[in-house]
């Protein structure tokens, strides 16, 4: 699943270099064995956003940019645009909340318009830093959505739609579906 990613993050050609952030021995293994850069990181760090600060105290670059390991229908144009979250947004694209609830609630049945957040993230390193700077905040702690933490803190996030969708993989019938979809295009 994480060469899928890999291979479209180094494909986009708006990204100089992909370094895959991971706490975890067994990922930093795969990596090596397939020469993929790799940073470990600090199992203590509670989201990908910390793991990405923790990688911007060692790598320097004017663009960050968060790619969840586990979205590997990801396509290169997703990477360029910068468990289902969904997004509410102003009309300006700016981002309003985050929620793994659906919202907005449609209490009239009117027809609400729905968006869901595919999870990539883009940071300048200042952002980075302060974002680390901040304890998590409560609607963080309860949604366990780190982005949260930056809304409840006054910081603007902009999002942008894409036409394509993605597959998270959640769940071991998230994980089925992705294999089915992912054989299937490498065969075509």
């Amino acid at each position: 699943m994480l060469a899928w990613v890999y291979d479209a993050a180094k494909a986009c050609p708006q990204l100089d270099e992909v370094v895959i952030a991971t706490d975890s021995d067994e990922v930093a293994e795969l990596c090596k064995a397939h020469n993929w850069p790799v940073e470990l990181t600090s199992p203590e760090l509670p989201s990908g956003t910390d793991r990405v600060h923790a990688v911007a105290q060692r790598i320097d670059a004017e663009i960050y940019v968060n790619i969840q390991g586990d979205e590997p229908l990801l396509t290169p144009e997703h990477i360029a645009n910068p468990n289902a979250v969904k997004v509410v947004t102003a009309s300006d694209g700016r981002a309003l909340y985050f929620s793994r609830a659906t919202i907005p609630y449609d209490r009239d049945q009117n027809g609400a318009a729905y968006w869901k957040h595919i999870g990539l993230y883009a940071y300048r390193k200042a952002a980075l830093n302060r974002f680390a700077e901040l304890a998590p905040s409560p609607l963080e702690v309860t949604e366990r959505l780190e982005q949260l933490r930056l809304l409840e803190n006054g910081f603007s996030l902009y999002v942008a739609a894409t036409e394509s969708d993605t597959i998270g993989v959640d769940t071991a019938e998230d994980l089925t579906r992705v294999e089915e979809l992912l054989l299937a295009r490498r065969s075509s």
